[in-house]
Order: structure tokens, then C-alpha cells, then sequence
């Protein structure tokens, strides 16, 4: 199963240095039976990437929470086994397909690791910030979190990494 994990820079940093995600346990977003339920395709690759969006939501969600952490979304994609990974029931629409890690995963078996481009800050920053409104209902500033999920995450191998800590 491929789950992707929301995290910051300075949490990729950690992860970086540890070797590791975790610990245990570590939230994840997959295809899971509600996200699959909620998006309404079959298409594995339409649905994995609606589970990277949520986690690209979630790493949204860690910015808004920091302000002292540089303001790029991350997130890690790796390929677990299923029983690794549990569903986290009765949660709201906003927590579709998240998943609990019940084990610390390495980082040198991660798929990828997908961050904002340069050219998202302002974007993301703004959308940050505006978080807060746009969860109590205003629609302006739902609108500036929306401008933040325009932006692709950049595609990066676990190689790179170094590169994307300077």
C-alpha cells in the first residue's frame, strides 16, 4: 500500500538525520475505503493522487501551526505492507483516508518525496495563514487555501533530499 506522509521541512530534516519516519504512530493518508467512497473513481492513480492531496493538506495544516518552519508543503510517499497501515475510523471529511503507521518506516525505502516549488511560497504562506478562517466558515479565506492547492508538489528522490535542506 502506498501511503503518503505529511511533514515539514524541518521534519524531513529529522527524518533525514534519523534515517527514519516515526515514531510510531505516524499519520499517513492512502486509498481507503472512505476516500475511494468519497472521490468516486476507480482509477488507482486519480486516487493516489487525492491521497497525496490530503496529505498536502495535512502538511498545510503543520505550516499553519509553526510559523518559524519555511513555508513549503512536504510530503513523503512509501510503500508499506497493508497490515502496517490501520484506517483511523469515524473521522470528518477533512481526515478522508488517513491511516495510522503502527511502525517507524525507514526513509531509504520512501518512493519519493514531493515539495512546493519556489514559486508556490507566497501562495502556501497566505493559505497558511488563512487556515484558521477558512475552517470557521469564511469564504475569502477558503479561497486563499484553495490558491495554496493549485500548486503541484515537485516530485523529488530520496537522494535528493540533502539538496532540499539547504
Amino acid at each position: 500500500m502506498r501511503v503518503y506522509v505529511p511533514l515539514t521541512l524541518p521534519g524531513l530534516a529529522e527524518a533525514h538525520k534519523a534515517g527514519e519516519l516515526g515514531p510510531a504512530p505516524l499519520r499517513a493518508y492512502a486509498v481507503t475505503p472512505g476516500l475511494r467512497e468519497w472521490y468516486a473513481s476507480d482509477d488507482i492513480e486519480e486516487l493516489e493522487y487525492a491521497a497525496l492531496g490530503r496529505a498536502a493538506a495535512a502538511s498545510l495544516r503543520m505550516l499553519a501551526e509553526d510559523d518559524g518552519v519555511p513555508r513549503k508543503r512536504v510530503v513523503v510517499a512509501v510503500d508499506v505492507d497493508d497490515k502496517a497501515a490501520a484506517a483511523t475510523p469515524g473521522l470528518d471529511e477533512a481526515a478522508l483516508g488517513q491511516v495510522s503507521l503502527t511502525a517507524a518506516v525507514r526513509l531509504s525505502v520512501a518512493a519519493a518525496v514531493h515539495v512546493d516549488a519556489d514559486d508556490a511560497l507566497d501562495d502556501v504562506t497566505a493559505a497558511a495563514a488563512a487556515l484558521g478562517a477558512a475552517d470557521g466558515g469564511d469564504e475569502d479565506a477558503q479561497f486563499t487555501v484553495d490558491g495554496a492547492e493549485d500548486h503541484e508538489l515537485l516530485w523529488f528522490g530520496v537522494q535528493e533530499i540533502p539538496g532540499l535542506l539547504k
